[in-house]
């Protein structure tokens, strides 16, 4: 083997997505820093819009385009990205001279222009299922379908985060099942047990939950297709036997870079007198603090129609709490025994499983220790594990 086989592959980064609070930023930051920490078989460059207002890892290099905006200014609500933006990040990546270009989303791709093999990491098809939940305007689908057949052809090696979401991009994107590789997420170090009875009776406290009230917590987005709003629903059904319950919604309530309905899930939860004092919209809580909160919680409720991995589930079995999801998409693989599923559909249903759960502390002790267990399957470390394979299948040209 001579010198030049023995060099680090290098793997640029397309790392617009980098600031962004959402899924894909954090499995774009986690999944770079834990490929950094690895040793030295490969090497980095992160490639973004503008420089990053959030640290890089150590030894990872960094390249900016310049442009007058960024991903999210650029692909916001009814929004598009500039032919100008697109060119000066095409530009940006075929300078690297790199041996993979790598896409930790689809959502932010943009054409290489250039024989450089491709990893495109496709977290799910559901845009492709559900496009009336997602997009404003039909006219929105087409652009996201577009990018997604100029993606497809440059996608030498797929990458997604779950078995289900695989079995989606076949048969929604196209992108043969042999094509597509399968790496997974993980929790931050911050969402751990915490056994001090004072940090949780503060988290109760920060949103207005009374001590010793059982209470669900949903984290997560506000767009249609995570269904909180038949959880609302669902959530004052139960209510009629279980009035001393709350429920915690997490998640960005400003509305910007994703068309949601804020508005109609604000006016459900004060529907009633009931729903207004037991529904406690938290807003978007930095990870200690939310971790916290899961600490004081009875359980996640995850009603999502479609998940292409679902990390909130795992962030909250690692703070030991069960999960009450639906039987759709990734949560079932990813749950596990480590909680209860429910057709997200039918608000009957998810409100027989919250009293079903309230009702039983044996079975809700039992999905605790199982959810503790369950979380140790589910680390960035195996994540960058198996995404350096996957980086490895490429380079090397496999089909």
């Amino acid at each position: 083997m001579d010198f030049k086989e023995k060099r680090p592959l290098h793997i640029a980064v397309d790392a617009t997505c980098w600031s962004n609070d959402r899924g894909f930023g954090r499995f774009t930051r986690e999944l770079v820093g834990a490929l950094a920490a690895r040793g030295s078989d490969f090497r980095y460059t992160l490639l973004f819009d503008r420089l990053p207002d959030r640290p890089v890892p150590e030894g990872v290099a960094v390249a900016a385009a310049k442009s007058d905006k960024d991903i999210g200014q650029s692909t916001t609500g009814t929004s598009s990205r500039s032919l100008d933006y697109i060119w000066k990040m095409g530009a940006l990546a075929r300078a690297t001279r790199c041996d993979v270009f790598f896409y930790p989303a689809v959502y932010s791709y943009f054409p290489l222009l250039a024989a450089t093999p491709c990893v495109v990491c496709y977290h799910d098809a559901i845009a492709e299922r559900f496009p009336d939940l997602i997009f404003p305007t039909k006219l929105n689908f087409r652009f996201w379908q577009a990018k997604t057949a100029l993606a497809r052809l440059q996608t030498r090696r797929a990458m997604t985060v779950s078995q289900s979401s695989a079995r989606d991009i076949e048969a929604y994107i196209g992108i043969p099942r042999t094509k597509i590789d399968v790496v997974t997420e993980g929790p931050d170090a911050a969402f751990r047990l915490i056994e001090d009875p004072s940090v949780r009776a503060r988290a109760r406290a920060s949103i207005g939950v009374p001590d010793g009230a059982p209470f669900f917590v949903y984290v997560g987005g506000f767009n249609r297709h995570k269904n909180v709003l038949r959880l609302i629903a669902a959530f004052e059904r139960a209510l009629a036997s279980r009035p001393d319950a709350h429920l915690a919604i997490v998640g960005n309530l400003s509305g910007k870079g994703f068309w949601d309905n804020v508005p109609e899930l604000q006016a459900a939860a004060t529907a009633s007198p009931a729903l207004a004092e037991r529904v406690h919209f938290a807003g978007e809580l930095p990870d200690a603090q939310l971790a916290e909160l899961l600490n004081a919680a009875s359980a996640l409720v995850f009603p999502s129609l479609f998940e292409g991995f679902g990390l909130p589930a795992v962030e909250a079995m690692a703070c030991g709490l069960p999960v009450l999801a639906s039987d759709r998409g990734s949560l079932p693989e990813v749950v596990g025994e480590a909680g209860l599923l429910f057709d997200p559909e039918d608000v009957a249903a998810i409100a027989r499983t919250l009293l079903a759960f309230l009702a039983d502390p044996a079975m809700a002790a039992r999905l605790a220790a199982a959810a503790r267990e369950r979380a140790r399957r589910f680390t960035w470390e195996r994540a960058a594990e198996l995404a350096e394979g996957c980086f490895r299948r490429c380079a090397g040209g496999t089909p």
